[in-house]
């Protein structure tokens, strides 16, 4: 599984925890905030916190939180720059 990250969007700091199957967890300010799954590559769904429902509404906020998830890139571990 991968490892916990933070991207930022709109000045705001996400804490994102991957889960399974492209779903990731969005924690602001240090509560959890939602769920999301990647659809398609410019879509992702929001997900009912309680019950993992997707839910289709178009959610900009998600799309954008999407996409930066999509563009980060984990920073190079110090042991692999020294081999």
């Amino acid at each position: 599984m991968k490892e916990p990250f933070d991207v930022e969007f709109d000045n705001r700091v996400y804490a994102i925890f991957p889960e399974e199957d492209n779903t990731y967890t969005v924690f602001k300010d240090g509560l959890e905030y939602m769920k999301l799954q990647q659809d398609t590559e410019g879509v992702w769904i929001r997900l009912d916190l309680d019950t993992d429902t997707p839910l289709f509404e178009e959610d900009t906020e998600a799309n954008e939180i999407g996409k930066a998830i999509l563009a980060y890139e984990p920073e190079p571990d110090e042991d692999q720059d020294q081999e």
